[in-house]
Formats: structure tokens, C-alpha cells, sequence
């Protein structure tokens, strides 16, 4: 329908928003960020859910099926239940056209306004001053950790994209920063604002030890908490974000010790660093930026011995694949590069060359081999593994949603697929 799959402009999002007539009479909290918003998202939805609240969330991109992108009380909503509201952004855009983002944004946002619920949570998905989430006002804003992608929409540096981020803030309105290093335009953005600015460090922060770990806000504290399911060197940043979020929201949505505690134990989000049970060990990641990256290579170190490393990975052209493949390398004896279903993606024939010019150093002598799909790359490596090993799918939301696509796979050892 419209001539670009990304077009940075709320003009037309906001007309047919005005036309529908969305708006929500429950507090909403946007989630911004280059890295950390699927994580900061499923927390803030698990905590809230053990507090007894009807909580919408509206997550992107998708792994296997659309549908996983609208989520009513922690369930996927039915396909069926979509429909209408996709009728209804399309009778009411009228000579509008709207990308795919602007068309689907709309459509789940009437869904949730529609549905009984006590908080509702949007996920940004590229940048936030443009994104089509922005054009409904947040009651609080979080903005993750900040980092390079997606240079040629949001800008060449950390300042830049610090600044597209930040254009989720809104006058007298709590946003936490939970990047212990914000950029100087996010705090910039904040005073030209009118923002209330709480940042990682100043205003909340944590401590802890191997066991177990603790949270200060402004006015709030816990103490011994236990870590938070989700498996990674950076989610006590974004479980700080959380809580300082619910301590912003405090007077309209008050929330226990017990509903934090059952929130961060049972709280689930596949593809980040999602461990399958069985053997070989099999990791699943959608990092696809050096960041994210530089965080998956650091808990890989984590994990303890595993004689060989099987990495399968496939990502779009666009990214900084280079400095992905130098900070996984020396991790890496068996590189499965793959195609994937989308035509922004490189090759797997190019992610071959890249890794020969780049000469990347494994831990000892290194096999690349090449796939059509990521599903064949992880059929390879489970033939090729000693159930010692360890299989790593990681890059793009659709090479992990690729081996996810009929189900977690199956593991037992050698010559299972």
C-alpha cells in the first residue's frame, strides 16, 4: 500500500488515530530503546500481572506468528480476534495510505483500547519520535540502553539516536533511563521538555552478589531479591528500569514485594538467550547489533566448558555485521551462515566472503559452511555436535523464529534433528 516499509512521520498514524477515535483511559507505559525493550516489556507485564492487573501489551517484531505482537492478561490474542480492528483501520484510513507498522500499530492499538484492561504497555519499534507508538501519549516512558543501529534512519552516534529515542517524553510525565551512560541529548530532551527525568544511577540502582540482589529508588527499596528468570549480563539494568517505572506509576497502579518476586521469577521471553533443554546445549538470541552482540559473547563466557561451539547465524545487510563476527569469533569453531526469507538480508554466500576477508580467529581451527534456511543450519550442527557441544542460533528475529517455527526444537544428542 505505501511506497516505503519504513517512513519516519506521524502525520498520517495521527489522522487516522483521530479518526478511530483511540484513546486510552488507562495508564500507559512506552518502552523506547536500541536494545533491552522485549525484556523491560515482559517484566513490567509479569509484575503487573501478579499485582492482579488486566495488563495489554504490545510487542514487536514477531518470532514465529503476527499474533505474538498483541498480547491480553500474558495470552497471544486469536488471529480471529484481530480482524475487526483491521477492517476498521482500513475503512477508516480512507485516501491514507500506511506502511505496515502504521496499518498493524493502529489495528492492536483499537484492540487494546477496546479491551478491559488496567495498564497497557507499548513496545517501540524503530527509534520513538517517529514511531507510530508515539502517537499515543505515554504516562511513562522507559528508554533501555542506547546503542548503534539502524544509523541511516536515526543518526550516525549515540547522540543522535539518544535524541530519536528520547521523543517519547512528555511534559511533567516520568521517563526512566535505565543506560547507566544516557547520552547528553537524552537529558537535554528531557529539561527542553518538561520531562520528569529519572536516570539509572542518580535516581535508582542496584546492587548484589552471585545470590541475590537489591534496588534503591527515589523513595522505595527491595532488598534481597532473587534474579529475575530471564538469563543475561544486562537484565538487572532493565529490571531496575522496571521497578522504577512501577515506583513512577506508584499512586495509580501500587504494586507488592510479592507481586515484584513472583514477576521476576516466572517471567518469560523466547529468543533472549533462551537456553532448550537437552543435548547438545542450544542458545537462542535475536542480538543483532554489536551491542547486544558483545552481551550474548559475554554470558556464552558464563557458561562454562563446552568442547566446540557450533554458531548458526543469518542477519539483514544493514547491520554492522562485521563487528558482530570479530566479537563472536574467538567463541566460534563452526560457522553455519544462512539465507533468510527476506530480501534486506545478506546471504549466506556474502556472510561467507565477509567472514574469509575479515580473517576472524577461532579458538582453533575454524569450519564455515552455508544454508538456505535456518532451520537446515540447525539440522547440520545437531548432526555435526557431540552432546557436549554447544549450538548457538543467534542475528535476526528471523533466524531464531526460523528453528522456532514448528516448535522449540527437539535435542537428545548426535544425529537428532
Amino acid at each position: 500500500m505505501h511506497p516505503t516499509e519504513i517512513d519516519l512521520s506521524l502525520e498520517r498514524v495521527v489522522e487516522v488515530r483521530s479518526r478511530l477515535g483511540l484513546e486510552f483511559r488507562v495508564p500507559v507505559i512506552t518502552v523506547a530503546g536500541t536494545n533491552g525493550k522485549g525484556s523491560t516489556c515482559a517484566m513490567l507485564e509479569a509484575i503487573a500481572l501478579q499485582a492482579g492487573y488486566r495488563v495489554g501489551l504490545y510487542a514487536k517484531p514477531h518470532l514465529v506468528h503476527f499474533e505474538e505482537r498483541c498480547r491480553v492478561d500474558g495470552r497471544t490474542v486469536d488471529a480471529e480476534a484481530l480482524l475487526p480492528h483491521f477492517e476498521a483501520v482500513e475503512a477508516a484510513r480512507g485516501e491514507i495510505t500506511l506502511s505496515i507498522f502504521e496499518f498493524t500499530t493502529l489495528a492492536i492499538v483499537r484492540l487494546l483500547a477496546q479491551a478491559p484492561l488496567d495498564l497497557v504497555i507499548l513496545e517501540v519499534g524503530l527509534g520513538g519520535r517517529f514511531d507510530a507508538v508515539n502517537a499515543f501519549d505515554a504516562d511513562c516512558a522507559v528508554i533501555t540502553s542506547i546503542d548503534l543501529d539502524h544509523m541511516e534512519f536515526l543518526g550516525p552516534d549515540r547522540e543522535s539516536i539518544g535524541r530519536e529515542k528520547a521523543g517519547v517524553m512528555r511534559a511533567g510525565r516520568p521517563v526512566i533511563v535505565s543506560d547507566p551512560m544516557a547520552p547528553r541529548s537524552v537529558v537535554d530532551e528531557a529539561a527542553r521538555v518538561g520531562a520528569d527525568l529519572w536516570l539509572f544511577g542518580r535516581d535508582f540502582n542496584y546492587s548484589g552478589d552471585r545470590q541475590q540482589w537489591s534496588w534503591a529508588g527515589r523513595e522505595r527499596r527491595y532488598n534481597g531479591l532473587a534474579y529475575p528468570a530471564l538469563r543475561g549480563a544486562n537484565q538487572l539494568l532493565n529490571a531496575s528500569g522496571v521497578l522504577a517505572a512501577f515506583e513512577a506509576l506508584r499512586s495509580e497502579l501500587p504494586i507488592t514485594a510479592q507481586a515484584v518476586r513472583n514477576g521476576f521469577a516466572i517471567v518469560e521471553l523466547p529468543g533472549r538467550f533462551q537456553i532448550i533443554a537437552g543435548q547438545p546445549t542450544l542458545v537462542l538470541d535475536v542480538a543483532h547489533n554489536p551491542h547486544s552482540v558483545a552481551a550474548l559473547a559475554q554470558n556464552l563466557d558464563q557458561m562454562g566448558f563446552h568442547p566446540r561451539t557450533h554458531a548458526v547465524f543469518g542477519a539483514m545487510r544493514d547491520k554492522d555485521i562485521p563487528a558482530i563476527l570479530a566479537k563472536m569469533a574467538p567463541l566460534v569453531d563452526e560457522w553455519h551462515f544462512t539465507d533468510l526469507p527476506i530480501a534486506r538480508a545478506a546471504r549466506a554466500d556474502e556472510l561467507v566472503q565477509l567472514h574469509a576477508s575479515l580473517g576472524c580467529k577461532g579458538p582453533g581451527p575454524v569450519g564455515v559452511h552455508r544454508h538456505e534456511t535456518p532451520s537446515a543450519a540447525l539440522t547440520a550442527c545437531l548432526a555435526a555436535a557431540d552432546p557436549t557441544d554447544r549450538i548457538v542460533v543467534f542475528g535476526s528475529f528471523y533466524t531464531v523464529g526460523g528453528v522456532l517455527k514448528d516448535g522449540p526444537p527437539r535435542l537428545g544428542a548426535r544425529h537428532v534433528a
